[in-house]
């Protein structure tokens, strides 16, 4: 039964800041511009950046820095993190960072939380990411808590700006880990089901039976990231895939490689086991036209029952990914 959920549901975007074969850093920072201005004209609420390391065809590495730019060129979208890699950085940095970005863009800042490192074990060590700094994870988000709040006005170290700033602090994960510390602090929670669906379903339900209700929430909240390929017509959809499912294939493989053009999607570019290992990775994605997208992204959103959904694109063409996204608004706003 289609019960509309979609148009009920609040959508947002997740921009990997993805740099494709023969790009630049500089045309990918152009294109993340432009998105998110066309995102906030199409309804979206929010635009996240998520932090990566020492990979050719991602650029979002000073996500800080990004999140400013972006939002210097937007007037309403909520622009934050998914997320800041915490164990990267000193909880104090971090206050200090978003505070500043807080201040510059009042009540339009996420802090978006993750404890994964965000890239290789090589690149961590080159980070100084200690190899117990995981385990410190819960820590250092209190630590992070308490140099926003009002209370440290005391304190022998402070975040200013930072300290009293209403600033949204979410937690990421994609095991099930995560959801009880999101649930024992009643912060919002964040699932990465775009790369790891595995324990989507799980760590939902951990969430909810474990929220203790806080100053910062009442009620459990869950955003859900997915993939999102669309386009006018399913074939196209189809072709306009076979880049993201190359890059995702890179990441298996560990050959990380800068986003490919399409090609065929007849053509056989990944043999069976590739495949499988593919499908299991990326089983929340949802690849077509309007009306295959909208009947699939109902039953997503109807069998979860998340508050928010999110959307990655890895798209090669910007114009195909901007009509992407346009699609997904285009659908969300009609009604049955």
């Amino acid at each position: 039964m289609n019960t509309n959920k979609l148009h009920q549901t609040r959508i947002s975007a997740l921009d990997l800041a993805i740099v494709r074969d023969g790009g630049t850093a500089s045309e990918t920072f152009k294109n993340s511009v432009n998105l998110a201005q066309q995102l906030e004209k199409w309804g979206y609420h929010r635009f996240w950046l998520a932090e990566h390391h020492n990979m050719p065809g991602i650029a979002s590495s000073a996500t800080s820095i990004l999140i400013a730019h972006i939002a210097a060129a937007t007037k309403t979208l909520r622009i934050g993190s998914g997320g800041i890699m915490l164990p990267n950085h000193a909880p104090l940095i971090i206050a200090e960072q978003f505070g500043t970005l807080a201040t510059l863009f009042p009540n339009r800042i996420d802090l978006g939380l993750g404890r994964a490192p965000g890239t290789d074990q090589f690149t961590a060590s080159a980070l100084r990411r200690d190899e117990h700094a995981a385990m410190e994870f819960p820590a250092n988000v209190q630590e992070l808590q308490l140099y926003l709040s009002e209370g440290n006005k005391n304190g022998r170290v402070r975040a200013i700006p930072g300290e009293g700033l209403n600033i949204p602090i979410w937690i990421l994960g994609s095991s099930t880990d995560s959801a009880y510390l999101a649930a024992s602090l009643g912060l919002p929670y964040a699932f990465a089901s775009h790369f790891a669906p595995a324990q989507l379903h799980t760590a939902i339900a951990i969430y909810r039976n474990n929220f203790k209700p806080s100053t910062y929430l009442k009620e459990p909240y869950v955003i859900a990231c997915v993939n999102v390929i669309a386009a006018d017509t399913d074939k196209e959809a189809q072709r306009l895939a076979t880049s993201f499912k190359k890059l995702f294939l890179g990441i298996i493989t560990g050959n990380r490689q800068q986003l490919k053009e399409p090609v065929n999607p007849d053509e056989d570019f990944m043999d069976p086991m590739e495949e499988a290992a593919l499908q299991q990775m990326i089983a929340y994605t949802f690849i077509g036209g309007p009306e295959k997208l909208k009947k699939e992204l109902e039953q997503f959103l109807e069998h979860t029952k998340v508050d928010e959904l999110m959307v990655a694109s890895a798209i090669y063409e910007h114009q195909a990914r901007l009509r992407s996204y346009e699609i997904l608004a285009e659908i969300k706003k009609e009604t049955l």
